[in-house]
């Protein structure tokens, strides 16, 4: 099921956004971008580079103790980062979450 990319604006006026699964649990969070424009090109690049599995990061534990996975785009930038899963295996499943919701998605411009 598609998912929809949110476009925000934080606080300090920097763009960022969250790719938001069709069950509406957020799977990924970007990194900030000081344009908007920049925040759209990070959407296309994880549109992207979703499709190939070996731009995923494995997955790996943090001081939270829970487990997270990255998408890095062609350049070695981190992309997308993920939510915190309760175990390694559900955080390896979570890749699967974000290619299904990255097909189709929608950009919502909520900035």
């Amino acid at each position: 099921m598609a998912g929809k990319f949110d476009l925000k604006r934080s606080k300090d006026g920097q763009f960022f956004f969250t790719l938001v699964a069709g069950n509406g649990e957020i799977v990924g969070k970007s990194e900030m971008y000081k344009a908007k424009a920049s925040a759209h090109n990070g959407i296309e690049s994880v549109k992207k580079n979703a499709a190939e599995g070996t731009r995923f990061v494995d997955s790996f534990k943090g001081k939270s103790g829970k487990w997270y996975f990255s998408l890095k785009a062609r350049n070695g930038e981190v992309i997308l980062s993920s939510q915190g899963y309760s175990s390694e295996d559900a955080a390896n499943g979570g890749t699967g979450a974000v290619q299904r919701a990255v097909n189709g998605a929608a950009t919502n411009d909520i900035s």
